[in-house]
């Protein structure tokens, strides 16, 4: 198993540790930085630097719409876990990246995922995710069992989706 921190040589020959993962704050700027999905919450979807489609709360797991931290400039090769040195990439396109040095966006772009996702999909995924949807114009809440029964009435302020989406006639 990789250590977490590896040494580097400071000026003056002191040895410094260099840590090996992004802290909160770099992670925080990283995916800030990362562009927006347009119609959907920035805090919950951005693209990937491939141009792919990630969700904030698939993070380091497998799949089409997880992701992972990627050092820019690899950490093997001397790159820093700063945010500078950070962009988010999907899970698949990182594992085939590897140790890989400027790698451009449609080399990336061979390694993603091939499946594109509608936005009925990534309502009915964010809903899964998140118990609601967020969108400019259209935010819903996941109803409970008893709220679908007519039990107890919801006090979120927000309407209850109509998920799955009904097939225009």
């Amino acid at each position: 198993m990789e250590s977490p921190s590896r040494p580097s040589k400071r000026e003056g020959g002191e040895e410094k540790e260099r840590p090996r993962f992004f802290d909160a704050k770099a992670k925080v700027h990283c995916w800030q930085k990362a562009a927006t999905v347009p119609g959907r919450h920035p805090e919950r979807w951005r693209f990937d630097a491939a141009g792919n489609i990630v969700c904030k709360r698939l993070c380091n797991c497998n799949g089409c719409l997880c992701f992972e931290y990627d050092h820019i400039v690899p950490f093997s090769k001397g790159g820093e876990s700063t945010a500078e040195n950070c962009q988010i990439l999907q899970t698949r396109v990182n594992r085939f990246k590897s140790d890989k040095e400027g790698v451009d966006q449609s080399e990336l772009k061979g390694f993603s995922c091939d499946i594109k996702f509608t936005d009925k999909a990534l309502d009915l995924i964010e809903m899964a995710v998140y118990g609601d949807v967020i969108r400019p114009g259209n935010q819903c809440h996941c109803r409970t069992k008893a709220e679908q029964l007519g039990l107890v009435k919801s006090k979120k302020a927000m309407s209850a989706c109509e998920l799955p989406y009904k097939e225009d006639s």
